[in-house]
């Protein structure tokens, strides 16, 4: 009897209250990284209402005890990615040029800097770039995608992508910045084989009918997005299933940086250690180790080792080396798992400044990662697979 099972994943529009604080945060991130490389950031945000609350802690070295708004105008980068998300109509409660900013942001505690600085210090037995914090992080990669990601997620993520792209492109004026997918996928033998149902709500205009939104939705976004050959005449659409959808984003609910760590990883498919992402700077391991957890996965999928791959990555706060590497394929290995975690360490790095050197996340590049997943987006230094053929060699070298 063939096994079979349904799997759904959900992603959320860049105008719900968490991603506007995400995107928030990594926009204040990539600032702080413009003025310098080295700078020292975990800034999250608070919006609701009319109001974004700002806290954390921020060091930049160069501005050597000045004000951060000497060299940065927080209240520009607030105003400025609300704006690019879309929340500038007159009846948003929520609106760019009328929220109140509050700012809690301190610099980063001396003892912790003391952990992550590649220097001497006292109680300190090395003098490398420690990791930012303990923790476990976890990195998947399937052939199920092109972009070796499950299906469910990917879809999801893509429907969102699409939404946005309707809305900025005002073909559809009635489309608000709020919004959330969510696709269920039938498996057969591991296989995805039929959509089961899709779900779409988004925020909208006061005097639209549920019924154009249906019906546009469906043509403009879900059928030009999701493959014909997993549409069925059994595939279920549930566009704005509570029938309205016109009070949203921080005015319909609170929104907080790092709230949405599945959707910005595998939709649930693949496990996760915890921490979260965006306002986060690279010596951040709950991060930067997540990244290269994701970078390795895919090179063991693309060298042909495994069709299925999970990396977990384990650190100690200030400790320059990982705590543990474990590669687990899920019995799908064309050579034993502990081959190819021998093969992993052979070829990459995984103390904390080599991550950050490999895959050279000293850039602002973060505003980028956002939106629609971390993972999954070919330009991303993570995403490529340009250690496919060195796991290869050393995989055979390992096996004789």
């Amino acid at each position: 009897m063939a096994n079979s099972f349904v799997f759904s994943s959900e992603s959320v529009g860049e105008g719900h209250p968490d991603k506007v604080s995400d995107f928030i945060s990594d926009s204040i991130l990539d600032a702080c990284l413009a003025v310098d490389k080295n700078s020292r950031v975990a800034c999250e945000t608070l919006v609701k209402s009319n109001v974004v609350v700002l806290a954390g802690e921020i060091s930049i070295p160069k501005l050597k005890g000045k004000p951060l708004e000497s060299v940065i105008n927080l209240d520009d980068i607030v105003r400025g990615a609300i704006r690019e998300i879309g929340y500038v109509n007159d009846d948003d409660v929520f609106h760019a040029d009328k929220v109140f900013i509050q700012n809690f942001l301190t610099s980063q505690s001396a003892d912790i800097g003391q952990g992550v600085d590649a220097r001497k210090a006292e109680g300190k037995t090395h003098a490398e770039q420690g990791a930012g914090d303990q923790g476990i992080m976890f990195g998947y990669a399937c052939t199920e995608t092109e972009e070796l990601m499950p299906t469910p997620v990917m879809l999801a993520h893509l429907l969102g992508r699409e939404l946005a792209r309707v809305r900025k492109s005002g073909k559809a004026n009635w489309l608000r910045p709020d919004a959330k997918s969510q696709v269920s996928v039938r498996y057969v033998d591991g296989k995805p084989v039929e959509i089961v149902n899709v779900v779409i709500s988004t925020q909208h205009t006061e005097d639209v009918t549920r019924e154009k939104i249906e019906s546009y939705l469906i043509k403009n976004v879900v059928k030009k997005v999701i493959p014909k050959k997993l549409l069925s005449k059994n595939t279920e659409f549930l566009i704005n299933p509570t029938g309205r959808f016109v009070i949203g984003g921080p005015q319909g609910d609170s929104g907080l940086t790092g709230r949405k760590i599945i959707v910005d990883t595998y939709g649930g498919w693949g496990r996760h250690g915890g921490g979260a992402f965006s306002g986060k700077d690279p010596s951040k391991v709950d991060r930067s180790a997540a990244y290269m957890a994701r970078w390795v996965a895919k090179n063991v999928v693309s060298a042909g080792l495994a069709p299925i791959a999970e990396i977990q990555l384990a650190y100690a706060i200030g400790h320059p080396e990982p705590v543990s590497v474990f590669v687990d394929t899920f019995d799908t290995g064309t050579v034993p798992d502990s081959v190819i975690t021998d093969a992993v360490k052979e070829v990459f790095s995984f103390k904390p400044a080599a991550i950050v050197k490999q895959l050279k996340l000293l850039q602002p590049i973060y505003r980028a990662t956002t939106n629609y997943g971390h993972f999954g987006k070919a330009d991303l230094p993570w995403e490529q697979t340009n250690k496919a053929k060195a796991l290869t060699a050393a995989a055979k070298r390992l096996t004789k």
